[in-house]
């Protein structure tokens, strides 16, 4: 069975659920430096980069998950020069046996810095 998560806040205002659970996984949709309301908040990389995980991390929380669960990440990091803050900072979040992981540079618009999906197990219950 599948099940979209809609957002919690209420509709947003682009095409897509912030997660979808299939079975005992979970896809997460890319998580940005947003607020409650789905705004842009701009920050430093290293904010952005916190305000995005947190983001997910809320996300998996509601689905019954969390941070330990994941079992892949992809990033999206605008500025490669942001590379060894980002991996200074992903190892805060996540532990050996990391996730696997794809790490995108060059790739957002001047808005953002970062950006974060996942795909993670729900335990069963």
């Amino acid at each position: 069975m599948i099940h979209y998560r809609q957002n919690p806040n209420g509709p947003s205002p682009l095409p897509f659920s912030p997660a979808t659970v299939v079975g005992n996984l979970i896809f997460v949709s890319g998580q940005a430096s947003t607020d409650a309301n789905g705004a842009i908040v701009a920050d430093t990389f290293e904010g952005e980069f916190r305000r995005s995980v947190e983001n997910m991390r809320r996300i998996l929380r509601e689905a019954g998950t969390d941070l330990n669960q994941v079992v892949r990440i992809c990033s999206y990091v605008r500025d490669p020069a942001n590379l060894s803050t980002y991996n200074q900072l992903y190892r805060e979040y996540f532990t050996e046996p990391y996730p696997a992981r794809t790490t995108l540079t060059g790739c957002l618009p001047e808005s953002l810095h970062f950006e974060i999906d996942c795909i993670a197990v729900v335990p069963s219950e």
